[in-house]
């Protein structure tokens, strides 16, 4: 009897430790996986940059649907404006962070989104053997996703990355064009 009490008592130390990773941790830990295999099926790190900044597109492409209907948020009137709801709003949203918005050009074409802290790192170090890894190249191609599905074609890069010794992270957001909706013709 004392033994089935103590299977009840280990498999409730078993779920008591596992509840102490939180959603963000999971995600964190799932991310670091994924490059990990990323790495390991691609024999360089121009590929994996790529594979990460395709996959964050095709993430972009479908969660610019639930961002928008979860913030009620409407068309932005500029560049600026959208700026602010993706450092505000979006990064928020789905990483607990707000980056502030700096660097803009003289045109107010061209921004960068600095992150103090970048939850995906946590828990990571680069290899030396993978220098030129872009590790968060997924947000990269989330936003560049998530900005075509409302008409605007964008340039996104790291140019600075705490992983690589700098201070903060920085992500360089340029506006390239509106996209124009192609409708079919008598649509419009």
């Amino acid at each position: 009897m004392s033994r089935q009490s103590n299977r009840t008592t280990d498999s409730k130390k078993m779920v008591g430790d596992s509840s102490r990773i939180n959603n963000s941790e999971l995600f964190t830990l799932t991310y670091g996986a994924l490059v990990t295999q990323l790495c390991k099926d691609y024999e360089n790190d121009e590929e994996v940059n790529k594979q990460l900044d395709k996959m964050g597109y095709n993430i972009g492409v479908r969660l610019i649907e639930d961002f928008l209907a979860r913030s009620s948020i409407g068309r932005c009137q500029d560049f600026r404006e959208t700026a602010d709801v993706i450092a505000k709003v979006a990064f928020k949203m789905y990483l607990g962070i707000t980056p502030s918005v700096t660097n803009w050009s003289p045109a107010g074409d061209e921004f960068s989104l600095i992150l103090e802290s970048n939850p995906l790192v946590d828990f990571v170090e680069l290899p030396d053997n993978h220098s030129t890894l872009i590790y968060s190249n997924l947000l990269c191609g989330i936003l560049r996703g998530a900005l075509e599905m409302v008409q605007m074609a964008v340039d996104v890069r790291f140019v600075q990355d705490t992983l690589r010794g700098d201070n903060v992270t920085e992500i360089r957001m340029k506006f390239i064009k509106r996209i124009e909706e192609n409708l079919p013709a008598g649509d419009e």
